[in-house]
């Protein structure tokens, strides 16, 4: 049973970017409520970690890589069943172009 969502440095550093942008076309008040949105959703990974479907243009990866979709965003996530946690890997806009995804380490 995995016990703790994890967040890495990158896709920290995208929800800073988020928050960023929608603060400057849309307000604080819509920003934060995004940020929250996005921020929550990963909490349901905790009861059932593999609800994600798996992600294609990372399966040729090590690290099985799944996602959640909130709005237009794509939470890429990996299940570390051995040490109990999920770790947010990246934070994707899904209107970008899909390749940048394979970006992410």
């Amino acid at each position: 049973m995995t016990s703790k969502i994890i967040w890495s440095e990158f896709a920290e550093t995208q929800l800073d970017e988020i928050y960023k942008y929608y603060e400057k076309e849309a307000g604080s008040r819509i920003a934060k409520k995004l940020l929250k949105g996005i921020i929550n959703e990963p909490k349901k990974l905790i009861k059932t970690p593999h609800i994600g479907q798996e992600e294609e243009l990372l399966k040729r990866r090590k690290i099985e890589y799944r996602y959640l979709v909130f709005k237009n965003y794509k939470l890429i996530y990996s299940v570390d069943t051995e040490n109990g946690f999920i770790k947010i890997a990246d934070v994707f806009d899904t209107r970008q172009n899909p390749p940048k995804l394979e970006r992410t380490e």
